[in-house]
């Protein structure tokens, strides 16, 4: 089954913040929707801002039919700033994160700014975003930067700040051609490029 694009009647978002914690209104959610503010205001990226929680679709992903969740999935791949928050179970993310990217085919993340986060009860896990994580996105396309974002429980209270820091010391890739961003996105990857 071809994973579900932008159409014309899916609204453009400027800032999705992806959940894969199992548990609605996790703390995960409220990390990453902070992450998002400031990656967004960093990054100078304006508009709709969408939190899709997956804890209120999981009934239906692993379903023949999945209309909510084809529908999240089309908000996702028309993001221009993604910020994908999951806690850490097992040493990588969740399985119901895995479940949902699943149903994307090879690009169905193609030239969105994807921000791997993950929450971990312990340093032996911080890793996990970039052992896990970030090569997932990346193999869906999406445009991911140097490092994922690790924050520890005890971090979670002061999530802004963490933010900050990881955006001073982690500089974004750029894309190829073929998956270029948005223009502004672009233009704001090409000067943290001359900071560099």
């Amino acid at each position: 089954m071809p994973s579900p694009r932008p159409t014309l009647s899916t609204p453009a978002a400027g800032v999705v913040v992806l959940v894969g914690n199992p548990r609605p209104g996790s703390r995960t959610r409220t990390a990453g929707e902070t992450v998002a503010q400031r990656v967004a205001a960093r990054l100078h990226v304006t508009g709709e801002r969408t939190t899709i929680d997956l804890a209120d679709l999981a009934d239906e992903i692993l379903t023949a039919t999945h209309p909510r969740a084809d529908e999240a999935l089309r908000t996702v791949a028309a993001a221009r700033l993604l910020v994908v928050a999951t806690p850490v179970y097992k040493g990588s993310y969740t399985g119901l994160l895995k479940a949902f990217l699943d149903l994307y085919g090879p690009t169905g993340l193609q030239g969105v700014l994807a921000v791997p986060l993950v929450v971990s009860a312990s340093p032996a896990h911080q890793h996990a975003g970039e052992t896990h994580l970030l090569p997932l996105l990346a193999e869906l396309g999406a445009q991911v930067p140097d490092q994922a974002l690790a924050l520890l429980e005890p971090e979670l209270a002061d999530a802004a700040a963490h933010a900050d820091l990881w955006l001073d010391e982690v500089p974004f890739a750029t894309a190829p051609a073929s998956t270029a961003p948005a223009p502004a996105l672009a233009a704001a990857l090409r000067a943290q490029e001359v900071v560099r």
